[in-house]
């Protein structure tokens, strides 16, 4: 039952509803001990001869009354105590979503996509029942438990009460060791659930993948071992689940076996009426409901409280990126880099080392080097998406850590490598980051990007829906709307991380070329394997291992002989191969 403590914080916070919710509970637990009360009034009535018409119609009229009276009962009690447990989920999914939106790159390369939205459905429906359904049994087993013995020891026969009750001691144990087993195995199914749903994703989104290299049936063939294994693990918890009606019904037949045996010598001796009796047993039906609601509570309550461990552990979970500054402006001005090394968190092997350099507010920067060199973790680190290197980088004068990290954004216009786009319209995609800009200047950014002819040119313009992930365009049409994306955000710094892969050398001197127009007196920085894409930077650094092992301008560079020149003159010839050698 520790899941209600844990809970505790928020029943506090509604405590009203479910104090209201409760009292009208327990009100319906007590007008449920009328009924059989009058059966056997009614019952000895008749038996005695003194039954008129009139006073059945007075009970008739007293019964109806009660029934009433719990029907509305049982209705406001449900607003209240369901009602309450929706709103939990509700605060927990927003909880999480906040808590996702917060953590760094590393939160998600530990975990997988599937595990969080196992989280955010799952087990908060199985928080959800514990908070709802789980206090309803808890309650309702306790209140109509205790009411209908009251009743049956105190109108009736208290001996006979206590002859009946003898089982119920092996029902708590039996229960009570049917609920830790349960957790474990919920646990443990919640968790190959989780597997399944991160393959189906994971499967889903690489579909094209899959199918471009023949693998459709190696594929279906690892879900349907997943898929097997959450089964099994489920039928485990089934069976489990299974043992607790039987154990609860045997005991109850016992306590019904006991009630009629020793009542109905009872009877013969003259210690209780036939009417009597006949109340004792319709109260000790009333006590079918609270056993197993019992045993169900146990089954709730340990669903809800192995979910509840595994999304407490979840939220637990600390940024690695957080406000440390107070400064609330958005940054402008030249960006210094003095960094004696950076590793990946859980890494031993530095990724930059003895990086120094300048970036003059207006500049054109050109980053290059082989795959692996440390591009990308270079921006990376200037987004802070990676606070833990030695050395420091300041921009406008001033540490990226004194300020607040949604104002750094803020000045940062960011394409990465890896294109994302939403499922919605190319229009709304361009505007993510903008979502007060008018079409003019959507367009306006579109055409800079060199996209606004190519959307045109779809079925519905900028109204067009691209697809999950831009599942229906191509990679230099995803990299361009990319583009356009951050343009509209009018940065003050401009990062394209090898952002003109996709598109041909014509394009990328077309976009490169509005770039420098539109742009003049704020800062860019381009990456790319294509190094006429940053020719014209006023600075080029050249990464190997971490390192900066040239830095200059192109014509600096050409003059030094090195690996830029080098691959300068290859790429070059494979141009001039591309055309025909003309």
């Amino acid at each position: 039952m520790k899941v209600f403590l844990e809970l505790g914080w928020y029943f506090k916070q509604e405590k009203k509803a479910y104090i209201s919710g409760i009292f009208l509970l327990m009100l319906v637990a007590i007008l449920q001990l009328v009924p059989p009360k009058i059966i056997g009034i009614i019952a000895d009535q008749i038996k005695n001869g003194t039954m008129t018409t009139g006073i059945l119609l007075q009970w008739m009229a007293v019964l109806v009354i009660v029934a009433l009276a719990m029907y509305f009962l049982r209705y406001y009690w449900r607003i209240m105590i369901f009602g309450s447990s929706v709103k939990l989920s509700k605060l927990l999914r927003n909880r999480l979503y906040h808590h996702f939106t917060n953590m760094s790159p590393s939160f998600y390369q530990k975990r997988r996509i599937g595990d969080l939205m196992a989280h955010a459905t799952n087990d908060l429906s199985a928080i959800q029942q514990t908070a709802g359904v789980g206090v309803l049994t808890f309650v309702d087993s306790l209140s109509t438990g205790g009411f209908v013995i009251c009743a049956m020891a105190f109108t009736i026969s208290w001996k006979l009460t206590l002859i009946c009750l003898i089982p119920m001691p092996f029902m708590v144990i039996l229960t009570s060791w049917f609920g830790t087993m349960l957790h474990r195995t919920f646990y443990q199914a919640q968790e190959a659930f989780s597997s399944l749903n991160d393959k189906t994703q994971e499967s889903i989104t690489g579909i094209k993948v899959i199918k471009t290299f023949g693998q459709e049936n190696e594929d279906i063939e690892d879900f349907r071992k997943q898929s097997e294994d959450v089964v099994q693990k489920n039928i485990t918890v089934a069976k489990i689940d299974s043992l607790f009606d039987p154990t609860i019904s045997i005991i109850v037949g016992i306590s019904f076996f006991l009630s009629i045996l020793f009542g109905a010598k009872y009877v013969i001796n003259g210690e209780l009426t036939i009417g009597q009796l006949l109340s004792f047993t319709t109260y000790l039906g009333l006590l079918i409901w609270p056993m197993l609601a019992f045993g169900w509570l146990f089954n709730i309550v340990e669903r809800g409280s192995a979910s509840y461990d595994r999304v407490s552990m979840l939220l637990q979970e600390k940024e690695d990126i957080t406000d440390k500054g107070a400064i609330n402006v958005v940054p402008a001005g030249d960006i210094e880099y003095n960094l004696s090394s950076f590793t990946y968190p859980g890494e031993t092997t530095p990724v930059l080392k003895d990086i120094y350099f300048s970036i003059h507010t207006g500049e054109t920067v050109g980053i290059v080097g082989k795959t692996g060199a440390g591009k990308t973790t270079l921006l990376k680190l200037l987004i802070r998406e990676f606070d833990s290197y030695q050395g420091e980088i300041r921009f406008g004068g001033k540490s990226l850590q004194d300020y607040r990290l949604e104002k750094l954004r803020e000045a940062l216009g960011y394409v990465p490598q890896d294109h994302f786009l939403f499922s919605a319209s190319v229009g709304e995609n361009i505007a993510f980051t903008n979502s007060g800009a008018s079409i003019e200047e959507v367009e306006n950014a579109a055409k800079l990007a060199n996209i606004h002819t190519d959307i045109l040119q779809f079925t519905e313009g900028y109204q067009t829906v691209v697809g999950e992930r831009g599942v229906s365009l191509s990679g230099g049409q995803k990299q361009r709307i990319s583009i356009a994306r951050a343009i509209l955000m009018k940065p003050e710094v401009l990062i394209l991380d090898d952002s003109l892969s996709a598109v041909d050398a014509k394009t990328e001197e077309a976009i490169l070329s509005a770039l420098k127009q539109n742009r003049e007196g704020k800062t860019t920085i381009i990456t790319s394997h294509r190094l006429s894409a940053i020719q014209h930077a006023n600075l080029i650094l050249v990464l190997e291992d971490g390192k900066i092992v040239e830095r200059g301008t192109h014509e600096v560079l050409m003059e030094s002989g090195g690996w830029y020149k080098e691959m300068y003159l290859h790429q070059q010839l494979e141009e001039l191969v591309e055309h025909g050698g003309h």
